[in-house]
């Protein structure tokens, strides 16, 4: 009788993995086709617009080993540029959201272009620098109505067809976005380019030993990140009609920072989970009399004391999920 070998050992464990990554994919599917009918819509958009941000900075930070304070700053330019062209100049929702992302992305180059010149805590304060610049420019310029935002932003009607006034309408189509986005994600690390990216985030000396151009692939990880950061903003203007100074400032840079560590860093599901858990907390904290950022702090002691992979990195880490 054969033993088996510790290769095949392994590729079975792989192989396991690999199936309960499938069956929890298709059953949280499942659980996103039915939640609107149990659930308030609004939240579950909210959840969804959030969950594509921190999977956008995750490839940054989990796969890439960049850590950005500035990501806020492509999240609210995108919004701010999908409600006033949305608004102002009458596109429909899908073309405004798109303008947003390309924004977005052209930020995002130029932001990298200065910033991957430097590594580690050098990096992450000029991302900060350039993020609070967009947010004081967001403050002054006129066509974001400075405090007041861009308020009113209709919602429209998708693809001619489709009136995004209906609620349920309204939440299919963010479901669709947040699908596209995690696709382009999950694509993206699970290509040559992701595998030469978790090269970098290792060891990135090394990489260039071996003739890789690391500069060329954190700027264009960057960038993607940023027009993803970029999508998820501009859903989240049509979404709730409106663009303002939160979503430029630099808490919500902390916020996404907080979900992404929570959920599991360097894990594709891990920041969905800590978007819906941070964005849950939010939301019904606020009903309460108890101190909302304290809670959250607390519960985010608590997870780094407990899961030091995240909650979806221990799960994933302990069933033998790797990094999806």
């Amino acid at each position: 009788m054969s033993v088996p070998t510790q290769g095949a050992a392994t590729v079975a464990v792989q192989a396991g993995g690999s199936s309960l990554a499938r069956i929890v994919g298709l059953v949280a599917l499942a659980v996103l086709l039915v939640a609107p009918y149990a659930l308030y819509p609004v939240f579950l958009m909210k959840v969804l617009c959030f969950a594509l941000f921190a999977c956008a900075f995750n490839l940054l930070i989990g796969f890439g080993g960049l850590l950005s304070f500035g990501h806020a700053a492509f999240f609210g330019s995108a919004a701010y540029v999908t409600a006033h062209t949305v608004k102002v100049w009458g596109l429909s929702p899908e073309l405004g959201i798109l303008l947003g992302t390309v924004a977005a992305a052209g930020m995002g180059v130029l932001f990298g272009s200065i910033a991957i010149r430097r590594q580690g805590i050098y990096f992450s304060m000029i991302t900060l620098a350039l993020s609070q610049m967009v947010y004081f420019l967001a403050l002054q310029l006129p066509f974001t109505h400075g405090e007041d935002g861009i308020q009113a932003v209709p919602r429209g009607v998708l693809l001619g067809v489709i009136d995004l006034n209906q609620p349920f309408a309204m939440y299919y189509f963010v479901l669709v976005v947040f699908l596209f986005g995690y696709a382009v994600i999950w694509r993206t690390v699970h290509s040559p380019f992701g595998q030469v990216l978790k090269a970098i985030r290792e060891n990135e000396p090394r990489a260039i030993s071996l003739g890789y151009r690391t500069d060329r692939y954190k700027l264009m990880a960057f960038t993607l990140s940023a027009a993803l950061a970029g999508m998820a903003g501009g859903t989240k203007a049509i979404v709730f009609q409106l663009a303002t100074l939160t979503d430029v400032q630099w808490q919500m840079s902390g916020e996404v920072v907080l979900m992404t560590l929570l959920g599991g860093m360097g894990t594709l599901s891990g920041p969905v989970v800590g978007a819906a858990l941070v964005v849950a907390l939010e939301n019904y904290l606020a009903a309460t009399n108890l101190p909302v950022p304290v809670v959250i702090g607390a519960i985010f002691v608590a997870c780094v004391l407990l899961f030091r992979r995240g909650i979806a990195g221990e799960i994933l880490a302990r069933f033998g999920g790797g990094g999806r």
